[in-house]
């Protein structure tokens, strides 16, 4: 009769009840005594330490000096150097095209014979001179003596010892005297306009024959420089023209990059400037030479140049905010053997390091060591400590920290997932 009611109850309730009957019965967890094992991870002891600024970019080579021949007289090319091809190294002093120079030896020719002439006119008029300022000293003479023979026959003619025609003769010999001392002095005062044109005319002369000779030296095209060819447009037998290019070459003294660096980079491989000093300052008066940088051909890494910065090219890039740095190397062809070394040619690329001067007194941690803007650091109670930093610059995988540590304290290297302040460490030391 009692058993009635509960199997009058559903299955489901049957079994609520059941487990709430064995939860209620069930004995208590077991108390475990004792502290959570501590981690073992990595540390390093961070230290100062003197950093050398370094910087890595990419360019193009290009001769540092080149050579654009233009015809500056139009002729007949009739000699060209056997080597006046592309690719081929010509030294500095050799002529290396001809043009036909008849044309201008004629016309110079011409100048020194028209000099010529002037040089004999010159000496004429001055042998006129000569004469006229003689023959003029001896008619002042005879006009003296025609003036003293005039005074005496007027006395004469009025005391009635000659006639008066006697006095006329004399009057007209002394008029035809003075006649022709005044021709001769008028012939003497155009001397120096004749001479002062034919100095006029000598000096034109002169300046042709200049020119003539300017354009037969400009008949020879001659090498300014060690170089080597790389295009060619005059052939032999060809006419060329003035302003025509005929001739392009680079020199090989030398080979140039543009570096392209960040504004921040360049000025940490300037290192420590005066207070005050700007960028476009240090531009103009750069320290270069404590900046050492090498380079390598991207075809083959393992060739390594001496380079040396020589200044800044054009302005800032305000969109990528870099500095042009000109980078040069001197003798690019030293110690070429091909293909075991190649020379450094225009249009090679190139990978560029910069190294600057040392930076002292800097506290740097491996990137890994760096989560965000904070540090994992190992107390001297051995829990664990996050700690916000400031980072001034990565470098060889390593981050320069300008805030936020001190020498003597232990960085966290490994990584802890979750890492949870206070939580016990077990450092174990690692070389930095």
């Amino acid at each position: 009769m009692r058993l009635a009611p509960l199997l009058a109850l559903p299955p489901i309730a049957l079994g609520i009840a059941a487990a709430a009957w064995m939860i209620a019965s069930a004995p208590g967890p077991a108390q475990v005594g004792g502290d959570a094992p501590a981690l073992p991870v990595r540390v390093i002891t961070v230290a100062a330490q003197d950093i050398r600024p370094a910087a890595t970019a990419w360019g193009n080579l290009r001769a540092a000096e080149t050579w654009v021949a233009v015809a500056e007289v139009q002729g007949e090319v009739i000699w060209r150097h056997p080597d006046l091809e592309p690719g081929r190294l010509i030294p500095a002093g050799t002529e290396v095209l001809r043009i036909d120079p008849a044309d201008y030896e004629l016309a110079l020719a011409q100048s020194q014979a028209d000099l010529a002439v002037l040089e004999a006119e010159r000496a004429q008029l001055t042998a006129e001179a000569d004469n006229t300022r003689r023959i003029l000293s001896l008619e002042q003479n005879r006009l003296a003596l025609a003036e003293t023979d005039l005074e005496r026959t007027r006395t004469l003619v009025a005391q009635g010892a000659v006639p008066q025609s006697r006095a006329d003769e004399a009057e007209r010999a002394t008029l035809l005297a003075r006649r022709t001392v005044a021709e001769l002095e008028n012939t003497l005062a155009l001397i120096p306009s004749r001479q002062a044109r034919i100095a006029a005319q000598v000096a034109r002369s002169e300046a042709a024959i200049d020119q003539a000779r300017r354009s037969l030296d400009r008949t020879t095209l001659t090498t300014p420089f060690d170089l080597r060819v790389t295009e060619v447009n005059a052939e032999l037998f060809q006419t060329v023209a003035p302003g025509q290019v005929v001739i392009r070459a680079d020199g090989i003294a030398a080979a140039e990059v543009v570096a392209h660096l960040p504004i921040d980079s360049f000025r940490r491989l300037l290192g420590d400037t005066p207070e005050g000093i700007t960028l476009g300052d240090m531009m103009r008066d750069m320290p270069a030479t404590q900046i050492e940088v090498t380079l390598s051909p991207m075809a083959d890494p393992r060739q390594i140049w001496s380079a040396r910065v020589v200044g800044i090219e054009g302005a800032l890039d305000a969109r990528a905010r870099t500095v042009p740095v000109v980078v040069r190397v001197d003798d690019p062809y030293e110690g070429a053997d091909p293909p075991r070394r190649l020379p450094l040619v225009p249009n090679m690329q190139v990978q560029l390091s910069f190294s600057g001067a040392s930076m002292t007194g800097l506290i740097a941690i491996p990137e890994a060591a760096l989560h965000g803007d904070m540090v994992r650091i190992l107390g001297p109670d051995g829990l664990l400590e996050l700690r916000p930093v400031t980072a001034a610059f990565e470098q060889d995988g390593r981050v320069v920290i300008a805030a936020g540590l001190l020498p003597g304290e232990r960085v966290v290297i490994d990584e802890i997932a979750p890492a949870i302040p206070g939580m016990t460490l077990t450092p174990v030391e690692v070389e930095p």
